[in-house]
Parts: structure tokens; C-alpha cells; sequence
């Protein structure tokens, strides 16, 4: 179905998704690289988020009915990845406009300080099933709720939540019969170990 005709003047669609850039840029960059565990691969899944959400910014803001757009962008991100080793070559054709106002505020580099103490927890979610390594990066990693990631990945709250409470079970095992006692044991504050690792995306110190 073709795009409807603009309803908007393109500096006001441009100022508002460079707010929507500055408010998500950390969530995007943090779900790729939780989910093909690379920097690089991560910055450009990141910009080709980005590019694509551009390009039906206006779209998505009709249909979303005044709801965040976060999941939305998420299932960009989403599908980039899972498409990432099938087409290697796969790159944005263009840049955003010039006159597009948005800009970098911080780099990737800053965004992944810290992630060497992940990586263990990351072996082990990478070991999970699609559908549960989805579902705890972005409840752990991005502070994502049920309600947010139910509508990232097409499913109710309820199967959301037994998802989430599967993925942690399985997680725990995995990095228990791995020989990592430490992450099977709570954290302070109650929750599993190694999913409290997640907590507060790659930037975490």
C-alpha cells in the first residue's frame, strides 16, 4: 500500500524524530548489541534503524494512536538483526537527508563502556531460544514492560510474562551448569544474578 501524502511540513516530521532519536538512541544501540554481541555490527544495525524508522516515521505516528513508539522501533531492530547473517551486504543505500536535523549526541564507543563484564551472561542468553533471548534482552537490558515488549514481539501480556519467567529459568541454568554459581544466586535487590547483570544496558558500570 502506497505512503499517504505527508501531512506535516518536514521540519516539524524532522524535529520530531530527532527527539524520538535522542530519547531511543541508547535502547536501540543497546538491543542490537545484546543481540549479535559485536560493537560494529551494532552500530551499523543501529543506523539502519534508524534510516528505516526515518523513512515511515509519519506512518507510524498515525497508526500508533499517540502510544511510544519504542516497540516499534525495537521490531526494526528486530528484524534487521535477524536478518543480518542471511545478507551480509545489506547496507543503507543513503544517508538520512542533510537537512534532517538529527545529530549523535554521544557515541557508541561511550555506550558499550563496561560490557566486557557482561559478556559470560551474554554467552549464556545467546544460548536461549529466539523467543526467549528477545524477551529478556528487552526486559532486563532495556527496562522494557510487558505491555511494551508484548507489543514489540506480537504476543499478549500473559504469554509475555511466561516468556520472561521461562527465559530467566533457563538463563540461570545455563550459566549454572557452566560452572558461574555466582550468577545463579539472587542479587541484592532479589532479582536473579544474571539477569541483574542485564540491567542498565552495556553502558553500565
Amino acid at each position: 500500500m502506497a505512503e499517504q501524502p505527508s501531512q506535516k511540513p518536514k521540519a516539524q516530521l524532522d524535529a520530531e524524530f530527532s527527539d524520538l532519536y535522542r530519547a531511543h538512541l541508547r535502547d536501540v544501540y543497546s538491543y542490537a548489541y545484546y543481540r549479535v554481541g559485536d560493537h560494529h555490527d551494532a552500530e551499523d544495525l543501529t543506523e539502519q534503524t534508524f534510516l528505516q524508522a526515518y523513512r515511515h516515521f509519519e506512518r507510524a505516528q498515525r497508526e500508533s494512536h499517540g502510544r511510544p513508539l519504542r516497540p516499534w522501533l525495537i521490531r526494526i531492530a528486530h528484524n534487521l538483526a535477524a536478518n543480518l547473517y542471511r545478507d551480509r551486504s545489506r547496507r543503507p543505500a543513503s544517508p538520512i537527508d542533510e537537512s534532517t536535523t538529527l545529530t549523535a549526541l554521544h557515541t557508541t564507543e561511550q555506550l558499550v563502556e563496561g560490557r566486557d563484564e557482561l559478556s559470560r551472561v551474554l554467552d549464556g542468553v545467546r544460548m536461549l531460544p529466539d523467543d526467549r533471548r528477545e524477551a529478556l534482552i528487552m526486559r532486563f537490558a532495556l527496562g522494557m514492560d510487558n505491555r511494551e515488549i508484548a507489543r514489540a514481539m506480537g504476543r499478549s501480556d500473559g504469554a509475555t510474562k511466561v516468556l520472561i519467567h521461562r527465559a530467566i529459568k533457563q538463563l540461570e541454568e545455563i550459566v549454572g551448569d557452566r560452572g558461574e554459581g555466582e550468577a545463579a544466586a539472587p542479587s541484592p535487590n532479589g532479582r536473579p544474578a544474571a539477569a541483574a547483570k542485564l540491567e542498565g544496558g552495556p553502558s553500565d558500570e
